[in-house]
């Protein structure tokens, strides 16, 4: 491997070998991006941090009410990118075997038939349908990228990405995540309903559409997805930005409005998150804007409100506003 001392803190353009330079990475995904917009009206957020997740190797929660894309955007996102995609509909008598995969007894030896997780995109709809052991049986792979089953190990093939929805207000037939599994997601995305623009928008471009002829163009490959991700983890992060994401984080362990903190997952996300905002604004160099803007998607499903808060209303959101506000920003 290359040395990245090639670094400049001036935003330069650089090429490592063979690997694409930073601005053929932001047009890349810029590409994505537009490609989804064709048919997705709004949404700005959603997309960035969909993308973000993409180049920092993370997977996404999508949380909001029905209706508002969050299976089609998912979709149009795998379609924009020429690789494996498998759909997952998560029910309450889902079992593992139907995710991961089991053996089967073919001419007298076990067989092993790969589930539908074992693709590139992952796109599994209301995830918090399925029961704790259904749940349990994605710690490993998103986590470790590998399946562990009858004593052999089946690695994933990159790029890899689970993007999970849910649905927030319906709880009858749900069952509340594990916060282990929680954590394993790099962003928790809420999604709104459309403003009153966005609606007209809406009727106007898709009234007479149906959401099954949505699709989306390939505009990059696997190969340029993996590529794109080695080059966002070359992206420079200063001393003091580094320290200024740890504040960050260890300030919530002790924070007087919350149960628990934020694991030291939370700092990793945030670290490779701010690498990808910035290489997709085609800097190689993190700034402290990149950082912040990165921290309430990483965190706010890793931090548990204390009763007493959560019983006045207060959100995880303005907690991890406050934190955010409360720690000089490094020069």
């Amino acid at each position: 491997m290359e040395e990245t001392s090639n670094l400049h803190p001036k935003g330069e353009s650089l090429s490592f070998g063979n690997r694409l330079p930073i601005e053929k990475l932001a047009e890349g995904i810029e590409k994505v991006r537009n490609e989804i917009k064709k048919t997705i009206v709004g949404q700005e957020e959603l997309l960035e941090l969909m993308l973000v997740a993409l180049l920092s190797k993370g997977h996404v929660l999508l949380e909001g009410v029905p209706g508002i894309a969050k299976t089609l955007t998912s979709k149009l996102f795998a379609q924009a990118i020429q690789t494996g995609f498998s759909r997952i509909q998560f029910t309450p008598d889902l079992m593992p075997a139907d995710v991961l995969g089991t053996s089967i007894l073919k001419s007298g030896e076990f067989e092993f038939k790969k589930g539908p997780i074992f693709s590139n995109l992952i796109l599994i709809d209301e995830i918090n349908r399925a029961p704790a052991k259904t749940q349990a049986a994605l710690f490993e792979v998103m986590e470790e990228r590998q399946v562990t089953l009858d004593g052999n190990t089946y690695p994933m093939a990159p790029p890899f990405m689970v993007l999970a929805t849910q649905n927030p207000i319906d709880s009858e037939g749900t069952y509340r995540l594990p916060e282990a599994q929680m954590d394993r997601f790099i962003f928790k995305i809420n999604l709104d309903l459309p403003k009153l623009e966005e609606e007209i928008l809406i009727l106007k471009t898709r009234g007479k559409e149906n959401s099954e002829s949505a699709t989306a163009q390939a505009v990059l490959t696997g190969a340029e997805v993996n590529q794109f991700q080695e080059w966002t983890q070359a992206i420079q992060v200063e001393e003091n930005l580094v320290n200024y994401i740890a504040q960050l984080v260890v300030k919530t362990r002790n924070h007087p409005s919350l149960y628990a903190g934020a694991s030291p997952r939370a700092s990793l996300a945030i670290f490779r998150a701010a690498q990808a905002l910035a290489a997709m604004a085609g800097r190689d160099f993190v700034l402290p804007e990149d950082i912040q803007r990165a921290t309430l998607p990483a965190m706010r499903h890793r931090i548990i409100i204390s009763p007493e808060k959560e019983m006045e209303g207060v959100s995880a959101d303005l907690i991890i506003q406050g934190i955010i506000q409360s720690i000089e920003i490094p020069r």
